[in-house]
C-alpha cells in the first residue's frame, strides 16, 4: 500500500526539536522561527549529543554570526510566505531591513556570499515552492493561488513557475494528476 502525504516543514522541525531537547532533559523556550533559548548551563557533553542527535534530522545548530543572519532572513522570508497576515504592507527589503535591523544592502551582500543566491531569488524558489504545494493539495484555483502569494497576476505566477520549475502550474497540476492515477492503480 502507497500512503501519500503532506507536511509542514516548520512544524516537523520544531516537533523534533522539542522531543530531541525533552530525551537530553534540557530546559528550553521556543522562540521565533529558528531560535531556542536554553535556560540552563548544559555540558559540552551533552551539548555535543544535541548536535549528533539533531543532524540525524538534518538540523544544525548554527555558531557563527553571518551564518545566523542568513537563517534570521530565510526564517522571516518562509514565515510571511506561509503566513498571509504576515505579509508586510511595505517592501520585502524594508520589512527584512526592519525586523533584522540590519541595512538591506548589507544583508544582500552576505546572503549572495553565502548563499550562492539573491534574497529576491529565495523568496521567488519559496513561493513557487509554496505554490507547488497548493496545486499537489488541488484545494485552490490559480487565480486563488497568485492572490495568497501576493502575485499581481496569474501570468505573472506562472511565468515565475515555469522559469523555476521548467513547467507551467497547468502541466505541474497534469503531472501530480497522471501520478496520483497511476498510483492510484497499482
Amino acid at each position: 500500500m502507497k500512503l501519500n502525504y503532506n507536511y509542514d516543514g516548520n512544524i516537523a522541525c520544531r516537533t523534533i526539536l522539542q522531543d530531541q531537547l525533552e530525551k537530553l532533559n534540557i530546559n528550553y523556550q521556543l522562540l521565533d522561527l529558528g531560535q531556542i533559548e536554553i535556560s540552563d548551563n548544559i555540558s559540552e557533553d551533552t551539548f555535543e549529543e544535541l548536535q549528533t542527535s539533531l543532524k540525524r534530522f538534518a538540523i544544525h545548530i548554527i555558531d557563527n554570526p553571518k551564518g545566523q543572519l542568513i537563517q534570521k532572513i530565510k526564517d522571516a522570508i518562509i514565515e510571511i510566505i506561509y503566513d498571509k497576515e504576515k505579509f508586510p504592507n511595505t517592501t520585502i527589503s524594508q520589512y527584512l531591513a526592519d525586523k533584522l535591523n540590519y541595512r538591506y544592502g548589507y544583508m544582500t551582500n552576505i546572503f549572495s556570499e553565502y548563499t550562492h543566491t539573491s534574497i529576491e531569488n529565495f523568496i521567488i524558489i519559496q513561493k513557487i515552492e509554496r505554490a507547488k504545494k497548493f496545486i499537489i493539495d488541488g484545494e485552490l484555483s490559480l487565480t486563488e493561488i497568485s492572490y495568497e502569494l501576493n502575485y499581481s497576476s496569474v501570468a505573472y505566477l506562472s511565468t515565475q513557475f515555469k522559469k523555476v520549475t521548467g513547467l507551467t502550474p497547468s502541466m505541474f497540476k497534469r503531472v501530480i494528476d497522471k501520478r496520483r492515477k497511476l498510483s492510484n492503480t497499482e
